[in-house]
């Protein structure tokens, strides 16, 4: 296609990012977006987009968006024959585990995760001998084969939610220890942690939060739970992603930071251009192999196919599927 062509036909894409895209990135990208909506048609396919993907990705090629619980519940909805993930490995495995009968694609298969690799389905298993009879609640960020040990997940949205609902007095949080313990301070329940961190929140300190605010005069801090418990008690407020988005919308705040990944605040940003997002993030490696020309490969060559034994994945979709009725 020529590419006069090409930009007209997409003009309409870059109108919703021009705020966080330069023009001169636009050409770039307007090829594989194209190309990416020619073929869901083609596939019958729809792309589901965490809020850490970049704009480019969120905005112009993605059907559905949102934190981990977002996209697990709209998976579940998913009229398509093929869906695709633009996140990392354990969303695609939930995908899949909720759509057992859809082809599901990731665009890169080594898209991982720290919290995911920081536990194995063996150290539930020793977490369980250890306090025999406590229940186990998994966070998303988990491995099928971890989630099929569990006896229910949960998502940073809906954590303290699901621990009380189990009506007991202790349960084994894995395998974000700060969540864990950002949850404990909300709740009587007890919570018995381990030892997982994400790579992306672990990183921000209470003295960047204070600089921050010496440097920003006024401005509104917003952090993630999975942050270090001492970052959260120097924020304004603490929630997911979707948590984050609402506040920004509803509070209309002046001047925010987002202390999370780095393009979380680009991606909020395009629906509020009168809020001022100041951006120290941190970059989530493993999000960031997710590109639209290895989207637009994944559809033409419909590889990097999701699978899960059967057996495996009938435990762990139960272990979601009592998440999803809390």
């Amino acid at each position: 296609m020529p590419a006069t062509a090409l930009l007209e036909r997409t003009a309409p894409l870059y109108s919703r990012v021009r705020s966080v895209i330069p023009p001169i990135e636009w050409p770039v990208f307007a090829e594989d977006i194209d190309a990416i909506l020619a073929l869901k048609r083609r596939r019958n396919a729809v792309i589901l987009a965490h809020n850490y993907q970049t704009p480019e990705i969120f905005h112009c090629v993605a059907d559905i968006t949102g934190d981990s619980l977002a996209l697990a519940r709209e998976a579940m909805t998913v009229d398509a024959e093929v869906i695709v993930l633009a996140g990392v490995h354990f969303m695609a495995e939930t995908a899949k585990l909720l759509n057992p009968g859809k082809t599901v694609l990731i665009p890169d298969a080594a898209a991982g995760c720290s919290l995911a690799e920081s536990i194995t389905a063996a150290d539930v298993r020793l977490m369980r001998a250890r306090h025999p009879g406590v229940p186990v609640v998994t966070y998303v960020n988990s491995s099928a084969e971890v989630k099929a040990e569990s006896d229910i997940c949960c998502t940073s949205a809906n954590a303290k939610r699901v621990v009380e609902s189990l009506g007991v007095p202790e349960v084994i949080m894995l395998p974000d220890e700060y969540l864990a313990q950002n949850v404990a301070a909300q709740t009587k329940v007890k919570i018995i942690a381990w030892a997982g961190h994400c790579e992306v929140h672990e990183r921000f300190t209470p003295a960047e939060v204070r600089a921050l605010r010496t440097d920003h005069p006024g401005v509104t801090i917003l952090a993630h739970p999975e942050c270090p418990p001492e970052v959260v008690a120097e924020a304004d407020f603490t929630g997911s992603t979707a948590d984050m988005s609402a506040y920004v919308g509803r509070e209309k705040p002046a001047r925010v930071v987002l202390l999370t990944e780095c393009s979380m605040a680009d991606n909020v940003s395009v629906g509020h251009p009168d809020v001022d997002f100041v951006r120290p993030c941190n970059l989530c490696p493993h999000m960031k192999r997710i590109t639209l020309p290895k989207i637009r490969h994944a559809l033409e060559t419909m590889t990097q196919v999701v699978t899960i034994d059967p057996a495996l994945a009938s435990r762990a979709r139960a272990a979601v599927e009592r998440m999803l009725a809390v």
